[in-house]
């Protein structure tokens, strides 16, 4: 029987889940691909997304740093140039999404979403984590737009989308405060600047706390231009996925992550937050209450503030935050009831979201685990999220939480 505990199968796995994307990931004309078969076989050569080209970066640099190949070192610096060279625009933003050839761009959105710039944030917070002191500058300006565009303090959380002339929309969102939370934290390790952790925490006490206080104390997804909740946004269109109906149930999985890393950097700082460990402990009990399939395994994608479960289709993220959430949580409480639910989640997900033959994840399944198509890595994906929970695993495992 496999055991899903050991740092050795959860560097095995990213090693495998690594192996799907490289080489055949590197572009040489600029970037990566971002579009991947089941098989690898790469249906689309041109379109590049932001998300994609940041989190490349991301998978790199954390292979670079736990097992020290010069190639994901190369490649790293290969994904910040593209940022550059391709997303990067004239008034200081990043192009949400490009088409590349011919070695240039022609932006197809030049949408600016405070999500995107997280992942900026995160990619540039991990190179500089992997030695190259050259990516400090984009810490800096990435902060200096996400500051002067998007920041709010009157409600001390960022505003989410603006156009190309930074226009912000009225729409808000948790999501991007989520990422922006753990790109701050990032930021934080790689710099130890204390405003970065100061941010990080303010986000959370905003997500978590005050915004979720709003709907019986769990994070809803949308918000109108004063942060008062928007019920109806989306409701009924699956089309969007960074901004879906109902409550995440992956989502409250990794704010339950995020809230015990941003603990761990508190209690190094020799700063206590006895708030973080119940609301954790709230959101993933909750998340686990509402959104495990009794009938077929796996976590499902959301459910209504009915609790009744509205989008019953398994996401692989959904699976891999959740899986992280409690292995952290297993080991900030000892109660063996956490473990027990990530060797569920992984036994789960070994059986139906991995893909032995060629490796990565699968991306979604329907409510009974069917496969639901062959695109098995769209843009957006890279498995970010799946060798991403292995790293944070690995990390519990290594040096306990407080």
């Amino acid at each position: 029987m496999l055991n899903f505990r050991s740092p050795d199968f959860l560097a095995d796995h990213i090693q495998h889940t690594l192996a799907f994307y490289e080489p055949r990931c590197l572009d040489a004309s600029g970037g990566f691909f971002h579009f991947y078969k089941d098989d690898g076989t790469v249906y689309d050569r041109r379109t590049r997304h932001l998300v994609s080209s940041t989190r490349f970066v991301f998978n790199h640099a954390m292979a670079y740093r736990r097992f020290g190949n010069p190639a994901n070192l190369a490649a790293v610096r290969h994904g910040l140039a593209f940022l550059q060279r391709g997303h990067a625009q004239p008034g200081g933003g990043y192009a949400w999404q490009i088409d590349w050839h011919q070695q240039r761009p022609t932006v197809q959105d030049s949408t600016c979403h405070c999500y995107g710039l997280a992942f900026v944030l995160l990619a540039h917070a991990h190179a500089l984590m992997a030695g190259m002191e050259e990516a400090y500058a984009g810490v800096v300006h990435t902060w200096d737009l996400m500051e002067a565009h998007f920041w709010e303090p009157r409600h001390q959380l960022y505003a989410d989308e603006a156009t190309a002339d930074w226009r912000v929309s009225p729409y808000r969102g948790q999501n991007a405060n989520m990422h922006a939370c753990e790109a701050m934290m990032a930021a934080y390790e790689a710099t130890q600047e204390s405003r970065f952790l100061e941010r990080a925490l303010t986000l959370a006490e905003s997500v978590t706390g005050r915004q979720a206080a709003l709907a019986d104390g769990l994070v809803w997804e949308h918000y109108r231009e004063d942060w008062s909740i928007d019920w109806d946004y989306n409701r009924g269109d699956k089309t969007n996925i960074f901004r879906p109906w109902g409550f995440q149930t992956g989502h409250l999985t990794e704010w339950a992550k995020l809230l015990l890393q941003l603990e761990r950097h508190l209690a190094a700082a020799d700063r206590q937050a006895d708030w973080i460990v119940p609301r954790a402990r709230h959101f993933f009990d909750t998340a686990m209450f509402r959104g495990w399939d009794a009938d077929h395994g796996g976590l499902v994608y959301g459910f209504g503030p009915d609790g009744t479960v509205c989008d019953g289709d398994k996401y692989f993220w959904v699976q891999a935050e959740s899986f992280a959430a409690a292995a952290l949580l297993a080991v900030r409480t000892g109660e063996a009831g956490y473990w027990d639910w990530y060797d569920s989640i992984w036994a789960y997900s070994w059986e139906h979201f991995v893909d032995h033959k060629h490796g990565a994840w699968y991306r979604i399944l329907s409510p009974r685990n069917e496969k639901l198509g062959d695109e098995k890595s769209p843009a957006g994906k890279t498995d970010y999220h799946t060798m991403g929970a292995c790293y944070d695993v690995l990390r519990v495992l290594d040096a306990p939480l407080p």
